[in-house]
């Protein structure tokens, strides 16, 4: 016997699946945009936070380049101070070598050019080398447009100041080395032309440079 299906109800097929119910919720305008704004604020302060800790970090970097810098200035008047003195000393024994014959036949004798007469205590024609390292790094961090102006300039001017001191060593060893100066001769010109390159690149330029050594230092303390 066929079995009945009550009027209304259709009967199902076996295997055949049931449809899935889905539910819609239904959202108005100002939930989407608080969301949205919610979003937008998220990433401003992201934004905002980040580009607070690189300035953060730019400052204790700059800070920290300031006073490597600092330390440098101040171990370099300590040397261009005693540099100052002793060549002070250079330039009496030269005095002494221009206006003494006999002195001048010791100093080049044989072909030989002896140093000991216008050097003394072990140095050569500078006391010690005036560093530049931190102002090296300095500039490769780009550092101009992270401190004033003037600053910028005071330093540009000290670390050209010893650059040409620098260049002393240079122009006294093609004094020493020329062919001409093995010429006892040529002696008293050759203390001559010695005494001029200690004065024009080194001697008359360490009082102003230390000078400026005093003003660069109490500008980096007071920029703090």
């Amino acid at each position: 016997m066929e079995e009945k299906v009550p009027a209304g109800h259709k009967k199902e097929l076996p295997g055949k699946k049931k449809p899935k119910q889905e539910v819609y919720v239904l959202r108005d305008l100002r939930e989407y945009l608080g969301e949205s704004l919610l979003i937008i604020f998220s990433v401003l302060l992201a934004l905002f936070l980040s580009e607070y800790i690189n300035n953060l970090h730019e400052k204790s970097q700059t800070r920290e380049l300031m006073e490597n810098i600092k330390f440098e200035l101040i171990k370099n008047k300590n040397t261009e101070s005693a540099q100052y003195l002793y060549q002070q000393d250079v330039l009496k024994r030269l005095d002494a070598a221009i206006n003494d014959p006999k002195l001048q036949q010791k100093i080049v004798s044989n072909g030989e050019f002896h140093y000991e007469y216008i050097f003394s205590d072990g140095h050569g024609v500078l006391y010690n080398d005036l560093s530049k390292v931190a102002w090296d790094v300095a500039k490769s961090q780009n550092i101009f447009p992270k401190i004033n102006f003037k600053l910028v300039a005071q330093l540009t001017a000290i670390y050209d100041d010893q650059d040409r001191i620098a260049k002393l060593e240079d122009k006294v060893a093609g004094v020493f080395l020329s062919y001409e100066s093995r010429n006892a001769n040529n002696t008293r010109e050759t203390m001559i032309l010695i005494r001029d390159n200690y004065k024009g690149w080194a001697y008359d330029r360490a009082p102003g440079l230390i000078k400026q050594y005093d003003e660069a230092i109490k500008a980096i303390d007071e920029a703090k």
